[in-house]
């Protein structure tokens, strides 16, 4: 019995999505054990911040906080804006998550997602905030790859797959074959961008000011990729403020009116895969009429979004088993899976 079993001290690995609205981290052989918000709220007491409440005891805590308090979102886009409230997250996510495991652990290998596009200097923004965060070893995986692979798509063969992850901050299109992106494209249109087409929307159609929270609900209940028949769909009621009189009001809006909201980023991020397909090599783009899109994160399940891809591009769309966590999940099976190693890297 070696020393680090005596005290039931042992290396353990994760694989995190560190996205912009939601981190998941994955333990190597237990699977996903955290989902959390990706905010962190700051009390400033004395002139000296501290971190109050991380995940989702901070996301509660979203416009409704004092003038001491402030919820900040570590990441903006895919990449480290706050690199020092990014490390504070992430060293509370990865203590969260080893406790999961039921024995007092320190870290070891870590694989983070990152934006197929994003920079070198914001590969090293990941990187060392990362780092700073315990982690001995980090490894890098582009975010369509991680997709692919937690959609259970052949990347490991010579056939051409399509995977469209729709994030928070980013949607990345990506073109996989043989542990390679043969071609890939990413947008900052994601959820966040949604959310903020829905709050413009209301106030211009109901001189109401809603919050962040309430704009991601109406999404969520009401949000729809197209139009309804109907012309008028589903109703609810928004609370917020209004700004003629400047006192709380309620109004009621129509899955039309989100649906009319929505139509700018949806349209965004139908061109981002048509950009994609138009520079797709023949032999891949031949494949893709019997594979056809997957698609892959939270903005996947917006009602109605697979059907007007599907209208835009004439191919076959479907939906991952779980959407929300197939980037998680193929980021896991890379460091878990040796015959994965040759789609991670380093900065």
């Amino acid at each position: 019995m070696s020393f680090f079993d005596l005290f039931q001290f042992s290396a353990v690995d994760l694989a995190i999505d560190l996205g912009t609205a939601n981190t998941v981290v994955y333990l190597r052989e237990q699977g996903i054990v955290l989902d959390e918000p990706s905010v962190v709220a700051i009390e400033t007491i004395g002139g000296m911040p501290r971190v109050r409440a991380v995940g989702d005891d901070a996301k509660l805590m979203l416009g409704k906080t004092p003038d001491n308090v402030k919820t900040v979102r570590p990441l903006r886009n895919g990449v480290v804006a706050d690199l020092e409230v990014a490390e504070q997250m992430i060293k509370h996510f990865i203590v969260k998550a080893q406790a999961k495991g039921g024995k007092l652990r320190r870290t070891s290998e870590i694989v983070i997602c990152v934006p197929s596009h994003s920079t070198q200097v914001e590969r090293r923004a990941i990187r060392d905030a990362v780092s700073n965060a315990g982690a001995r070893q980090v490894w890098l995986i582009d975010e369509p790859m991680a997709a692919a692979i937690g959609a259970g798509l052949p990347v490991c063969d010579p056939v051409g797959s399509m995977v469209v992850d729709i994030g928070g901050g980013t949607t990345e299109v990506g073109v996989i074959s043989i542990q390679g992106l043969t071609m890939s494209t990413s947008v900052r249109i994601g959820g966040d961008r949604m959310d903020e087409a829905i709050t413009a929307g209301v106030r211009r159609n109901h001189n109401l000011l809603i919050g962040e929270a309430t704009a991601e609900r109406v999404k969520k209940q009401l949000g729809s990729a197209r139009a309804p028949r109907d012309g008028v769909g589903e109703t609810g009621i928004v609370k917020g403020r209004n700004v003629t009189r400047g006192v709380p009001s309620e109004v009621e809006i129509t899955e039309a009116e989100v649906a009319e909201a929505l139509a700018e980023p949806i349209s965004q991020i139908v061109h981002a895969v048509r950009v994609a397909l138009e520079n797709t090599p023949p032999e891949i783009a031949a494949d893709m009429i019997e594979g056809g899109i997957t698609m892959t994160g939270g903005g996947s399940l917006l009602s109605e979004i697979a059907t007007v891809l599907a209208e835009a591009t004439g191919l076959p769309v479907v939906v991952a088993d779980d959407p929300l966590h197939c980037v998680a999940l193929g980021a896991g099976r890379a460091l878990e899976d040796q015959g994965y190693r040759g789609v991670l890297h380093r900065v």
